[in-house]
């Protein structure tokens, strides 16, 4: 278990998905370029989802991003922040906001 003081260093965000492509080479990673509001900018985001969403439906949604993970490659990309997903049978389930909110929103 973690305490609620190491818990209150993940830095949980909406993020606005404003591009999405398919990386050469795997069937299911995709970079994503995100928004993170006017404080953090925009953000390159790979994540195994590819298999369950398709570019063209993921492109202007909202989705829940730890927005604080160190960087780190993935099939030669760099990977600045992770999705946050429930892991079901058919596959990731993307978290979503149920209305519109900003970009850069924190999670409480």
């Amino acid at each position: 278990m973690i305490s609620y003081e190491e818990f209150k260093k993940v830095d949980l965000r909406i993020a606005k998905i404003l591009v999405v492509e398919k990386i050469d080479g795997s069937d299911k990673l995709l970079r994503l370029e995100v928004d993170v509001g006017a404080e953090i900018g925009t953000r390159q985001i790979i994540a195994g989802i590819g298999k369950v969403y398709a570019p063209e439906y993921l492109v202007g949604r909202e989705v829940v991003i730890v927005a604080n993970l160190e960087p780190r490659k993935l099939m030669g990309f760099e990977s600045e922040g992770m999705l946050l997903a429930a892991d079901s049978v058919e596959g990731p389930v993307l978290l979503m906001p149920e209305k519109e909110v900003s970009s850069g929103i924190g999670i409480k």
